[in-house]
C-alpha cells in the first residue's frame, strides 16, 4: 500500500525542471555571477524550481533511462543556457567595450580593476559603465524578464529536446553583431570630444613649441572625459531601456528557433 501516494513520474518531472533551472540560472548574468556564493545559488535554484514546477507540467517520462542519454540531455540544457546568456550578455559586453574605448582615450588603459561578476580585469570606466547598466537593467525589471523567459522555455523546448538549427545560429550571429555598434554609440561622445582636444593640442604645439603639450594633455583629457562621461548616463539608460523593452520578443524568437520541428508546427 502506498501511504504517501508517491508517484515516480512526479519525481522525474521535478528533476527535469531542476536540471534546466539550475543550469540556465547559473549561466545567466546577475544570478550566476562569481560574487554570489554557491550555497545561495543552490538555495535560489531549489526555491525557483519548487515555485514553477506545479505550473509548467513537465512530463516525467521524458527523463532518459540511459546514463548517456541523461548526459546528452544535460548538454542540451547547457546549450540552451549559453544561448540565453549570450542574448543578455551582448548588451553588457557592448557597454564594457565602450567603457574600454573611453578608458583608452582618457589615458586609463593601465588602470584596471577586477570585475567581481566575471572575474576579469577591465578599465575603471568600463567597470563603472557596466555597473550602471546593471542597475538600470534591474530597475527596469530585466531580471524578471529573464525568469519569465526561462519558464516559457519549457513550453517551446521540452527537456533535452533543443534543436540546433541554422535558424538558431543565424539568430545568435544577428545578436552578436550589435556588440561593436552599441559600443561605438556609447563611447562616441567622449571619443569625439577627446579627438577635438587632441586636435587643439596639436595646433597649440605648432603655434607654441615651447609649451609642454604632453604634460598639459593628460589632465585636460581626463577633465574633458569626466565631463562628457557624466552626460553619457542618460544615453546609456535609453539604450538599456530599449534593450529591456525588446527582451521578451528576442527571447521568444530564440525559443522558437531552438524548439524541435514538432513544437514549431504546433506553435505555428
Amino acid at each position: 500500500m502506498n501511504l504517501f501516494h508517491f508517484n515516480p513520474n512526479d519525481l522525474m518531472s521535478f528533476y527535469l525542471t531542476l536540471f534546466r533551472v539550475s543550469i540556465v540560472l547559473f549561466l545567466l548574468p546577475f544570478f550566476g555571477g562569481q560574487s554570489i556564493p554557491n550555497p545561495v545559488k543552490a538555495a535560489l535554484t531549489i526555491v525557483i524550481t519548487i515555485g514553477i514546477w506545479p505550473y509548467i507540467h513537465v512530463d516525467g517520462s521524458l527523463m532518459p533511462s540511459n546514463p548517456y542519454n541523461i548526459a546528452l540531455m544535460i548538454l542540451g540544457e547547457l546549450v540552451l543556457g549559453l544561448v540565453m546568456g549570450i542574448a543578455v550578455n551582448v548588451m553588457f559586453s557592448a557597454v564594457q567595450t565602450g567603457g574600454n574605448f573611453i578608458g583608452v582615450q582618457m589615458g586609463f588603459s593601465m588602470v584596471n580593476v577586477l570585475d567581481p561578476l566575471t572575474g576579469t580585469n577591465e578599465a575603471v570606466t568600463a567597470h563603472f559603465l557596466y555597473m550602471t547598466a546593471i542597475l538600470v537593467f534591474l530597475c527596469l525589471n530585466g531580471h524578471l524578464y529573464l525568469m519569465s523567459a526561462m519558464v516559457e522555455s519549457f513550453k517551446y523546448i521540452p527537456p533535452g529536446q533543443i534543436f540546433i538549427s541554422s535558424k538558431l545560429t543565424s539568430q545568435i550571429m544577428l545578436i552578436s553583431k550589435d556588440i561593436f555598434t552599441l559600443a561605438v554609440k556609447v563611447a562616441s561622445p567622449i571619443i569625439a570630444s577627446i579627438f577635438v582636444v587632441d586636435l587643439a593640442l596639436a595646433l597649440i604645439s605648432k603655434m607654441a613649441p615651447q609649451m609642454n603639450v604632453l604634460m598639459l594633455g593628460f589632465p585636460l583629457k581626463i577633465m574633458v572625459g569626466f565631463f562628457f562621461l557624466s552626460m553619457i548616463f542618460s544615453i546609456l539608460s535609453i539604450y538599456v531601456s530599449e534593450y529591456v523593452a525588446g527582451l521578451p520578443v528576442l527571447m521568444l524568437q530564440i525559443m522558437k528557433s531552438a524548439s524541435p520541428p514538432v513544437q514549431q508546427l504546433l506553435g505555428n
